[in-house]
């Protein structure tokens, strides 16, 4: 096998790539597509709200079965029918305008989006743990950033030719399917980690771990509202289609480095206390997105909202890891079971506000009480961790 496809540097970029399809792109450019399926098709903010959970909880599903024995020695096929699956359901969004085929297409898309990302993960961590590359881990995630940029720039094209929403998911699909041929091709047939059938012991039962199962839960609940409504909030303020773009750019250009950025501060402080702050952080620039007039608001929101979630999501799951070290698998299913149940709850109830009061201000303001609840709740982090 030639020595370039045992890179760790090309394992760590196909990593980006995949999660910049399955993830910046096919689970996040919903966010810019939405304002203009809400005003073509007249969907309410409840419904805009039900099609963003029915992704979610494809996504928590998804998870879940892809964390079972059963693939073992699988994983780069179902990574791969993950990328063709995520390419397939952008498309199909353009071919309905029907509430339930939305809701259906969102949610396999969220199982796909969840296959991608869990079996990405195994093959592209145990090559770069095994080549004591682990540093690399930072640009897999870098991904999602990269997807939201990408996106963002899609959209800012199409804008300029008065396209409508669904030449959004057509184009999403066009650019997931380049994805999927890079990785098809950087990763090769024998890059599958070692099956194991090692039984983990059940996870320790510490006032610790508890907490910070339940606080990344409420950081699900917290980072999703603005995630899906921030471009949404921008166009009920009257903010321009290329402003809408530019908003969610910056949000993607800040998320990108943001695992990198927030490392230098894990070393120094531990992951649990870097999820503590990112939460913080992030509470700032969810109500900055909706108190803020003019411009202000929502380019702060993008700012701290990107640079925050992905680390956030990172870091939380770090902490764990460390709190119960030897069931890393059962730990990710917990805190992967508590993030989800807050991100399909989110929308919903956003989506109910803000169809009841006319605006996502409470909605907003709910999710930034949320983050700050779940600092509180994590507070004070094992020093251990």
């Amino acid at each position: 096998m030639p020595a370039a496809s045992q890179s760790p540097l090309r394992f760590a970029l196909a990593g980006m790539i995949g999660m910049a399809v399955a993830m910046g792109i096919g689970r996040f450019v919903y966010t810019p597509i939405l304002p203009g399926m809400m005003e073509a098709l007249r969907l309410t903010p409840a419904e805009a709200g039900w099609i963003a959970s029915a992704n979610y909880l494809g996504y928590l599903l998804g998870a879940f079965a892809a964390a079972g024995g059963w693939a073992a020695g699988r994983e780069r096929g179902l990574m791969l029918a993950g990328l063709v699956s995520s390419a397939l359901l952008a498309a199909a969004m353009a071919l309905t305008d029907i509430m339930p085929a939305f809701l259906a297409i969102r949610f396999l898309a969220g199982v796909a989006s969840a296959f991608v990302m869990v079996f990405l993960a195994s093959i592209v961590f145990g090559r770069l743990n095994a080549a004591g590359r682990s540093d690399l881990q930072a640009l897999h995630f870098a991904g999602v950033g990269i997807g939201i940029s990408i996106s963002s720039l899609m959209m800012a094209g199409l804008v300029t030719v008065d396209a409508h929403w669904p030449a959004g998911w057509i184009w999403s699909a066009v650019i997931s399917a380049v994805g999927l041929l890079l990785v098809l091709r950087m990763i090769d047939a024998n890059a599958v980690p070692k099956a194991t059938d090692h039984r983990e012991p059940a996870l320790p039962k510490t006032a610790a771990l508890l907490r910070l199962i339940l606080a990344y839960g409420l950081f699900g609940f917290g980072y999703v509202i603005t995630a899906t409504f921030l471009i949404a909030i921008v166009r009920q303020e009257q903010g321009s289609r290329l402003f809408e773009t530019a908003v969610w750019l910056v949000a993607g250009l800040a998320g990108a480095p943001s695992v990198f950025a927030w490392a230098v501060l894990s070393r120094r402080i531990g992951p649990a206390m870097t999820f503590i702050v990112t939460c913080l952080v992030e509470a700032v620039g969810v109500a900055a997105s909706v108190s803020l007039g003019g411009a202000a608001g929502p380019l702060l929101g993008a700012i701290l909202l990107g640079g925050t979630f992905v680390a956030a999501t990172a870091f939380g799951l770090r902490a764990a890891a460390l709190l119960a070290p030897q069931a890393p698998r059962r730990t990710f299913a917990l805190m992967t079971a508590s993030f989800g149940v807050g991100q399909i709850i989110g929308p919903i109830v956003a989506g109910l506000l803000a169809h009841q009061t006319g605006s996502y201000f409470a909605a907003s303001m709910t999710a930034s009480a949320a983050l700050i609840v779940a600092a509180a709740i994590a507070w004070p982090p094992r020093k251990t961790a």
